[in-house]
């Protein structure tokens, strides 16, 4: 099929997939840096895969919580999950509830 064939949504799926395989190749650069940083303990078994894990969650709950204006049941839903266990995952991750948590 050529270009002028497809459809408008054909060609959103497209530069949609792009993007997604750019920021995809983004993030696993980073993620090697921050596999070498902290696999440099070396003692014993590796918590690489948890600790990530762990940093990418919290991260992502500390961005919800900032676009939601710190409204948890937003915040949940920004991130397609439900607002129990969204509060759930935040005490777990040791995550302040307060609006006025400094950066």
């Amino acid at each position: 099929m050529t270009p002028r064939n497809k459809s408008k949504a054909s060609r959103r799926m497209d530069i949609h997939e792009q993007c997604n395989a750019a920021l995809e190749e983004i993030l696993e650069q980073k993620l090697d840096e921050l596999a070498t940083v902290l696999s440099v303990s070396g003692n014993g078994k590796s918590r690489l895969h948890s600790d990530i894990v762990d940093m990418v969650e919290k991260s992502l709950f500390k961005i919800a919580l900032k676009r939601s204006g710190h409204v948890k049941s937003a915040a949940a839903a920004f991130l397609g999950i439900n607002r129990n266990t969204f509060s759930d995952k935040m005490a777990k991750l040791g995550i302040d509830q307060t609006k006025n948590q400094q950066p």
